[in-house]
């Protein structure tokens, strides 16, 4: 199958190979296109209010500023190829009910299989369409859908806020899907949405192995999340191949600056709050037996000693000033699908390839204004990796415009309670969701 490409494609690759072009456009999808913040304004009546956005630092000097909390959920999933059916509960995921959010950040990795006719040929959005269906109808169930931008009231919930989640961006790169879905209160203020994919797959070119990153303003904050699919295997070489793949991303990924006035964020690590997340693919550096036992016996802290991610944190040069939750669950790779079982587990399946558990699948995050609250798996069994997901609290710079910034942006969001989350500054109650 491959053979039918090269005549067509292999020039191409040779081109992105010398000139190291990133794979995919620069377009994306969402439920508003990136120009209508203006019409969104107009229609939840703030259009007079909001300043007329030109570089940050001279709206901070001109206006008062202060910071608020939201609450950011993020998870990063190998699907294995695996199409979501029609009844694929989302909620073990996305837990809704248990933790709502005023962001979702979804990542997956795999949405289809990477065969040649995938990565060579043109991308089969209907399997991205499919994810975020299911993602919408989990987000907005129980809430009515507002049916013109106009009418946003349509949707609003307890003390008045539109509790009607869209997608702001999704953005597919072969088998890499990421999906980001905001709250209706924060439409009018996320602006300068933008993509950057890059291709580290074969020839160093394709999106077979590469990132797909998205990267949005709210408010006066810039936001980067980075979903990757890292070089795998389990030798050395391997992981020095992952490390390159990681200053691949960090160095090529580039967005708009957009016009002089604004001087937005360029690379990754320009933006206010960034996290990196994916089947990075590194793995633990002991033999595979002695993995194996250990997983048995839960022995978390011993083998995150010898995880290799961990080490790149703690010791080395890629992700040095990264920073990752503590791991209190067990590694995400390789299970038998639909089963409880990793690979090389069933003494008669002497044929089976095997491979050591591994936490393949992880969230990290870079700078300050990010606080995790929850870092864990999910349990879904259709792909040989379980999902990981984080919650975060992000500090979100807004302006004050003579108004009382409590009533203007957030009307009564503000409650006198926590629920649960006893470490948050008592006196701080704007990521609450209600």
């Amino acid at each position: 199958m491959l053979g039918s490409y090269r005549e067509v494609m292999w020039p191409r690759l040779v081109a992105n190979k010398i000139l190291r072009k990133s794979v995919g456009s620069n377009n994306f999808v969402a439920d508003f296109p990136p120009d209508t913040d203006q019409k969104l304004l107009e229609a939840s009546g703030l259009v007079d209010e909001r300043p007329s956005f030109t570089s940050k630092s001279i709206l901070l000097n001109q206006h008062k500023s202060t910071h608020f909390n939201y609450k950011v959920f993020v998870s990063t999933w190998n699907v294995g190829g695996i199409a979501p059916g029609d009844g694929l509960d989302m909620e073990d995921l996305l837990e809704t009910n248990k933790t709502p959010c005023d962001i979702y950040v979804l990542g997956f990795q795999e949405i289809v299989p990477l065969r040649a006719s995938n990565v060579l040929g043109s991308e089969n959005n209907k399997v991205s369409a499919k994810w975020n269906s299911l993602i919408r109808e989990t987000l907005n169930k129980g809430v009515a859908v507002p049916h013109r931008d106009k009418d946003l009231s349509e949707s609003k919930g307890i003390n008045g806020i539109s509790q009607y989640f869209r997608c702001i961006i999704s953005k597919q790169m072969v088998g890499i899907l990421i999906t980001v879905w905001a709250r209706g209160d924060l439409w009018p203020y996320i602006r300068h949405p933008s993509v950057s994919c890059v291709g580290c797959g074969i020839m160093g070119c394709l999106g077979n192995k590469g990132s797909v990153s998205v990267r949005f303003q709210l408010h006066e904050t810039s936001f980067c999340f980075v979903c990757s699919h890292l070089a795998s295997g389990g030798r050395d070489r391997d992981g020095r191949q992952r490390n390159s793949n990681v200053n691949e991303i960090l160095t090529r990924s580039s967005f708009p600056r957009g016009s002089s006035s604004l001087d937005l964020p360029k690379k990754i690590l320009d933006h206010d709050r960034v996290i990196f997340l994916g089947d990075l693919n590194y793995r633990i550096s002991l033999p595979e037996e002695k993995t194996r036992l250990l997983v048995e016996s839960k022995e978390w802290i011993t083998l995150l000693e010898n995880d290799q991610l961990r080490m790149e944190i703690l010791n080395g040069q890629i992700f040095r000033g990264w920073q990752e939750g503590i791991v209190k669950f067990a590694p995400t790779y390789k299970y038998i699908p639909n089963s409880d079982i990793y690979y090389g587990c069933i003494a008669h399946k002497k044929d089976e390839k095997k491979r050591a558990p591994a936490w393949c699948d992880r969230i990290i995050w870079y700078g300050n204004g990010l606080k995790q609250h929850e870092y864990t798996r999910g349990e879904t069994k259709i792909s040989d990796h379980r999902p990981v997901k984080a919650i975060f609290t992000a500090e979100i710079t807004v302006l004050r415009r003579g108004k009382n910034i409590r009533n203007f942006f957030f009307s009564d969001r503000f409650e006198d309670r926590v629920d649960g989350y006893n470490e948050i500054d008592s006196k701080d109650y704007s990521w609450i969701s209600t």
